[in-house]
């Protein structure tokens, strides 16, 4: 495919076919790697960058793959041979911030750490806290609707969504929502882009919800316990007792084995960690000090800053953790928040059966698991995941429908989980949904392969 009639809509620099930087886009934090480099990427730095791009890919019939900052964990922004790739990676702008409103209207590829730094300054905040906010863009959270560590009080990223600015497979321009606090014009959009992963459209610009900073102490309380089982049990009695944390964790035994050698902090057990914050939170951090230590918790409860945070990155290094002791395949399955013992013992003896590594860490506020197979590559040809891993994963996801759970909390279904979607939708479901991608990319380029 001849790039020259791309080339000439486009500023030089915008058109990237550095080998180098082709072959980044082959890869995301999934593990998987597409078969060969993409076509070219875009480098937008403007929306009229993005529609000339797709324009053009529409005319010719080139399959595009929208990307950013390339942290997805579900292989949803790998682009291969013959594909464009689309990236917002460097559409960064804050473009306006409204006290009065409390929104904030955002260029995709501005990070979630790097937003909130500066709305501090404005006394706001934009609650989605992926795991990787340091890295992570906020348009990349709107195609795969992240949630994070602050899911369990905050909710995820489709709370927190306004209106959203797309670019259609044609090119055209479209801008769905409102900037209003209510609004029921028409069928919703925005919702529906808000997750679609890249597969109806391009977000270019996004409206967001804010609200105040927190005001009040902000108490941590980290707790090991023997296994597993006594710690989700603990979980489940802080809910049980109506206690809202901002954040409660669950860190299991392999992981926090993991995470010990590559800190070099002696940890041992399986970890709970509970945030809680706002007016209220030192009576409910005692609270939940006293529900995890009466199920055998070793805890420690603190609201000095630096020990929390400490406490927090016990939390937040675990991929990190993971990843240096070989090929990570992360699973995000969610359960009820009463099965979230069941669904960890679920992991374990699937992994037992068929002998893999599986590390399991948890939303506990919330019910969202993510299993984590960790192996070094030699068990396939292709260096990917086994068939001793895959035949493990599909247990576990099987287990999570049966409980009444779905295959993806947070992640999306990029090409991980296509083969289990008819599991969880049924065939009438994934045939609607299949119509609905049809009306928004009749062509079928928007990212094929990915989601539905």
């Amino acid at each position: 495919m001849s790039l020259e009639a791309l080339r000439a809509a486009l500023p030089a620099h915008v058109l990237v076919t550095d080998p180098a930087a082709l072959e980044v886009a082959r890869a995301d934090k999934s593990g998987h790697r597409s078969q060969g480099p993409p076509l070219a990427i875009v480098a937008a730095e403007t929306v009229e960058h993005v529609q000339l791009a797709m324009h053009w890919a529409s005319q010719h019939g080139v399959p595009v793959v929208p990307r950013a900052a390339g942290t997805g964990l579900a292989g949803g922004a790998i682009a291969g041979d013959g594909e464009l790739v689309i990236s917002t990676d460097a559409m960064r702008e804050l473009r306006h911030v409204s006290l009065v409103d409390q929104s904030c209207v955002v260029e995709p590829g501005i990070r979630n750490a790097e937003l909130n730094d500066l709305l501090a300054a404005h006394g706001l905040w934009w609650p989605p806290d992926p795991a990787s906010r340091a890295i992570s863009s906020v348009g990349g959270n709107i195609a795969t609707n992240a949630g994070g560590l602050l899911c369990a009080k905050y909710g995820v990223t489709r709370e927190w969504v306004l209106a959203l600015d797309v670019v259609l497979a044609d090119g055209s321009l479209i801008s769905t929502g409102h900037r209003t606090v209510k609004g029921v014009t028409g069928l919703d959009l925005t919702a529906l882009m808000i997750g679609s992963e890249g597969t109806l459209g391009i977000i270019v610009g996004a409206t967001l919800k804010l609200r105040p900073l927190v005001e009040g102490g902000i108490w941590t309380v980290g707790a090991f316990f023997d296994d597993e089982a006594l710690a989700a049990a603990a979980c489940t009695a802080v809910t049980a007792a109506r206690i809202r944390p901002a954040i409660m964790e669950l860190v299991g035994r392999d992981a926090v084995s993991m995470l010990a050698a590559y800190t070099g902090q002696p940890m041992e057990g399986a970890f709970v960690l509970v945030q809680t914050d706002d007016l209220g939170a030192e009576a409910s951090s005692e609270l939940v000090a006293q529900i995890l230590a009466a199920h055998g918790g070793r805890v420690e409860r603190t609201d000095d800053m630096t020990r929390s945070d400490a406490l927090v990155q016990v939390r937040r290094q675990v991929h990190f953790a993971l990843e240096s002791f070989g090929t990570v395949l992360v699973e995000d399955v969610s359960v009820p928040r009463s099965r979230l013992a069941d669904m960890f013992r679920a992991c374990d003896e699937a992994a037992a059966r068929h002998g893999v590594r599986l590390a399991t860490t948890a939303h506990a506020g919330d019910g969202n698991l993510h299993p984590t197979f960790v192996f070094d590559g030699t068990e396939s040809a292709d260096g990917g995941p086994s068939e001793a891993i895959w035949a493990c994963a599909n247990e576990v996801f099987e287990a999570a429908i049966a409980m009444g759970g779905t295959l993806t909390g947070e992640h999306g279904v990029g090409i991980l989980k296509r083969r289990w979607l008819v599991d969880e939708l049924g065939e009438r479901q994934l045939m609607l949904q299949r119509a609905v991608k049809s009306a928004f990319d009749p062509d079928g380029i928007l990212n094929p392969g990915k989601a539905i």
